[in-house]
């Protein structure tokens, strides 16, 4: 079949008085007329098919020019003068649009570009068309239908606006490719799954990055047909004002994923990370049974920290659950979004989803302290309000849990103490020396034969802890937390030291997973533990 070239669709599009034509991935030819604007019969857009379309006619210029985003230029059209061309890049893929007539006014409207760009009238004079006969049938293909003589384009209604994804249209609305992917995430054992344009599919397995068996590089409008029917109608209009937001998936009776969908150079692309569906226990994740003992606890903070990845949510989950089963009490978690999802066993447990039930971590935490809350799970202590109010809640006789990204119990202080004014620091330290009560840092640790396992750094709110942090010497925290061992403290390196004398983890692994490395070495050299260099 001969493909009609950009120059031939151009011609004919004058014949039945268009103004201007669209070449949108995901959508047919839209033809734009005095008379509003349809879509020409026949396959839709790809980003191949505009490409070779636009590459005949592009200067290098507007070559130059597009890659930064948005390209304008003008090219002859045989004897019917100039045309004007605009190509706009929206989310990895060419927008294109061709000016027929002095409609220019409209054009950049129409493709969202800045009204202050000049725009030079077209330099052709349109000729009538000569009265045609209407097809007799539909014609199924531009370039099927092209002949030599002129005949007037068949064109259908436009698709509805809900049908078209920044650009691309839905085909089906079906999750079954996306959901075969998570299914296959599952049986590999996968933590996460990573969604690409022009990729292939990745899954993160016992934390190395390995290609989806079977699986191809994937197109950006597959990949935005594969994750748009799975997006909240909230999330469709926040990833469309920001290009990012975070959301949840669940596969019916297999697991619940936290998705982030993004945009990069080349298109639309996801992260899920797996939550499983059966709550972990303290003894099922090996956590030391001292750190049972903060569920005990009426109020104070309790921070959970460690890079993205380590676990943090997991653990999380974990005490949640723990006081699930011991006491009587009103839980509130607010998370971004919700992960693991708590019934009510002893506990009344009310799960707020940040977007979704509230605004924000600020305001949901303030209206909390109206909700008759015994204890609070934030999900992440993101800003200095949030911080301040989590303190001021866990100093009025609530317990707080909360998460932050810091790698060891003495950054977690610096980090909650630095997010505010100089002036505000000393009132800080002595809030925070009264009402934290524990940190949990943890690092995930490749195991031998396969697997993860987490090395943890655990720090109780003891006196001695507390009177460095109200004297301002946090550097000195490490060695109480070793002469504390006695009450379930320990640092990373301790930590470390017993998963590798316990066969668990390699030792090139630990010394990859320290931040101090000479101290693991003599831990090592205690324990006739040989480092391959």
């Amino acid at each position: 079949m001969l493909r009609m070239n950009l120059k031939e669709l151009l011609k004919r599009a004058l014949l039945v008085g268009a103004v201007e034509v669209k070449l949108i991935p995901g959508r047919r030819t839209v033809v734009v007329t005095d008379r509003g604007e349809n879509e020409v019969k026949g396959d839709v857009q790809t980003a191949e098919s505009i490409h070779a379309f636009i590459e005949p006619v592009l200067t290098p210029e507007a070559r130059r020019s597009l890659s930064t985003g948005w390209a304008q230029w003008e090219f002859p059209l045989d004897d019917k003068g100039m045309v004007r061309a605009t190509c706009e890049l929206k989310l990895g893929l060419v927008h294109a649009a061709f000016y027929l007539e002095n409609g220019g006014d409209a054009g950049p409207e129409a493709l969202e570009v800045p009204a202050a760009r000049p725009v030079p009238p077209p330099r052709y004079v349109r000729p009538a068309p000569e009265p045609v006969a209407a097809p007799s049938e539909p014609v199924p293909d531009l370039a099927d239908s092209y002949r030599p003589e002129p005949r007037p384009l068949p064109t259908v209604p436009p698709m509805p606006r809900d049908h078209q994804v920044y650009g691309v249209g839905l085909s089906s609305g079906s999750s079954a490719e996306i959901d075969a992917l998570l299914l296959k995430m599952l049986e590999s054992k996968a933590s996460d799954l990573h969604v690409s344009s022009t990729t292939t599919p990745m899954l993160r397995i016992d934390g190395e990055m390995r290609p989806v068996p079977g699986q191809r590089p994937l197109a950006p409008e597959a990949v935005q047909r594969m994750l748009w029917p799975i997006v909240p109608p909230r999330n469709r209009e926040e990833f469309g004002a920001s290009h990012d937001t975070d959301f949840a998936y669940e596969l019916e009776g297999k697991a619940r994923f936290r998705a982030n969908l993004f945009v990069d150079l080349r298109g639309i692309g996801a992260v899920f990370r797996v939550i499983p569906s059966k709550i972990l226990s303290v003894t099922d994740l090996s956590l030391p049974r001292e750190l049972l003992s903060l569920c005990a606890l009426t109020k104070g903070l309790v921070v959970v920290t460690g890079p993205t990845g380590s676990g943090k949510s997991t653990t999380l989950a974990a005490l949640i659950d723990h006081i699930n089963e011991t006491r009587h009490d009103h839980i509130i978690t607010i998370e971004d979004p919700v992960e693991f999802v708590h019934p009510n066993k002893k506990c009344l447990i009310n799960q707020r989803q940040v977007g979704e039930h509230t605004q924000s971590f600020k305001v949901a935490l303030r209206a909390a302290l109206r909700e008759d809350p015994d204890i609070v799970l934030l999900g992440e202590m993101r800003d200095l309000e949030t911080i301040s109010i989590a303190l001021e809640t866990a100093e009025t006789g609530h317990l707080v849990f909360g998460t932050l990204h810091t790698s060891s119990a003495p950054a977690t202080i610096d980090r909650i103490i630095d997010q505010f004014p100089s002036g505000e620091q000393n009132q800080i330290r002595q809030m925070l020396a009264g009402s934290l009560k524990g940190v949990i840092a943890q690092v995930l640790c490749k195991k031998l034969g396969g697997g993860r396992v987490a090395a943890l750094e655990v720090m109780f709110g003891v006196p001695a802890i507390s009177n460095l942090i109200r004297e301002g010497k946090v550097f000195q925290i490490p060695s109480i937390m070793q002469t504390g061992r006695n009450m379930g403290m320990r640092t990373l390196n301790d930590s470390l030291a017993q998963l590798v004398k316990d066969g668990l983890v390699a030792p090139e692994e630990a010394m990859a997973k320290t931040q101090d490395r000479s101290g693991l070495e003599v831990a090592f050299r205690q324990h006739n533990i040989q480092v391959q260099k």
